[in-house]
């Protein structure tokens, strides 16, 4: 997602960015969708999408990779929930589930977020979210009236 200089095109360059990984391949991406920042923060609001990866690269080298083309991007963290150019979540791996300090699959606020269950329900209905039930399952129970579907272009 972004919610900085020009967020459609930071997430589609973001898109493009993780077709690039080695030894990866970018299987499809939702929709993008706008949504407003989370608790009511005074920001602008954000553009999200979800993308499936097929990977040869273990989770922890994959968020590696996925922290560094946000630094490409221009991210900063001055404060959490701050604003950015653009943050890429390794919100699934597989089924697997991993808790480590700087690594928890599946993301730990996945459940409680609309703006990643129903672009995932829209590419994989239905993927699994250990623990939880199928992402069309879990998207259904959350209130996604603030998001919009952004038009393809």
């Amino acid at each position: 997602g972004s919610n900085l200089d020009d967020p459609v095109a930071q997430v589609r360059t973001g898109l493009g960015e993780l077709a690039r990984l080695p030894s990866t391949r970018l299987i499809r991406h939702s929709s993008l969708y706008r949504n407003p920042p989370e608790n009511g923060a005074a920001q602008p609001d954000y553009v999200n999408a979800v993308a499936m990866l097929e990977t040869r690269l273990d989770a922890r080298d994959l968020l590696a990779r996925l922290l560094a083309i946000e630094s490409a991007r221009g991210r900063t963290r001055p404060a959490r929930n701050a604003p950015r150019t653009l943050d890429l979540d390794l919100a699934l791996y597989g089924k697997q589930t991993i808790a480590e300090a700087r690594l928890v699959v599946p993301h730990p606020r996945l459940r409680e977020r609309a703006f990643v269950l129903v672009p995932l329900a829209e590419i994989a209905p239905d993927a699994e979210v250990p623990g939880a039930g199928t992402a069309h399952e879990l998207a259904v129970r959350l209130d996604a009236g603030a998001l919009v579907r952004l038009p393809d272009a």
